[in-house]
């Protein structure tokens, strides 16, 4: 959920914190858009508002870059067996204790769609999983955040095969959010997780405890731009094409209504 860019044909380097982007082993990759992707943005970010800089090759730091890794290659390749990061044939990936999820299954929502499955009435739901695909889902936080989705571990609580660590993931509402205005605010939340992994470091079992609410409610705080009404029958991409056609003087309304945002 960090957010990157296609490199388009230019030379890639490599990234400081993410491995498998490039090299011998990658030669044969199937990547979504092409070619591996550049985290210049978000790396800028992260750099700028962490919250911890972890020694390098201390065990933070080790699990930091292995996570940005994992969300790497969920984010950019589209083949689970060019993934190196996870063992393709033991991955499960576990949500707030929902149902584990497969390698397949995941690589088929994509990692927003996986983090924001909902068993609330669909009337309720700030954000509808079953009705964004992958694509839509990254254009839609690609939208709401420019600069990217910075993500940062703040503790880690025990070392391999059994990693449990609290991490912190942030960006700046720059952009629009399912018709709601951009507020140029902070959106943060923290959560907890739960790495079971091999010899080789490679996970077999994701397991992440969050509050949605805490990113959702920074999400919908701005005004609404479009109906409430457009905002439920749109998807994503709908969504954002009929705000890309609003002038700046459109008047706002009332923001809508959710069970996740917090009262004061």
């Amino acid at each position: 959920m960090a957010g990157a860019s296609s490199t388009d044909g230019a030379v890639l380097m490599g990234d400081k914190y993410r491995s498998h982007l490039v090299g011998e082993g990658e030669k044969n990759t199937q990547w979504r858009h092409g070619s591996p992707p550049t985290y210049d943005l978000v790396n800028h970010l992260f750099e700028k508002e962490r919250t911890k800089e972890w020694p390098k090759g201390s065990l933070e730091e080790v699990v930091q870059n292995a996570i940005k890794t994992w969300e790497m290659e969920l984010s950019h390749k589209t083949n689970l067996n060019d993934f190196k990061s996870i063992n393709p044939t033991k991955f499960k990936f576990i949500v707030n204790g929902r149902k584990a999820l497969s390698g397949d299954e995941t690589l088929a929502l994509g990692s927003y769609n996986a983090l924001l499955q909902s068993s609330l009435p669909e009337a309720l739901q700030c954000y509808k999983a079953n009705v964004e695909t992958f694509e839509s889902s990254h254009e839609l936080f690609r939208s709401a955040f420019p600069r990217g989705f910075a993500w940062e571990v703040v503790s880690v609580y025990s070392g391999p095969p059994v990693i449990a660590l609290k991490y912190r993931h942030w960006g700046h509402m720059e952009g629009p959010y399912k018709g709601h205005a951009p507020t140029g605010e902070m959106v943060e939340f923290y959560g907890t997780a739960v790495l079971k992994v091999d010899e080789q470091l490679r996970v077999e079992e994701v397991e992440i405890y969050y509050d949605p609410g805490e990113m959702m409610a920074g999400l919908l705080k701005g005004p609404l731009l479009i109906s409430k009404e457009e905002c439920k029958q749109s998807s994503a991409d709908e969504v954002i094409d009929a705000l890309s056609t609003l002038s700046t003087t459109t008047t706002a309304t009332t923001p809508q209504e959710c069970p996740f945002l917090k009262r004061e």
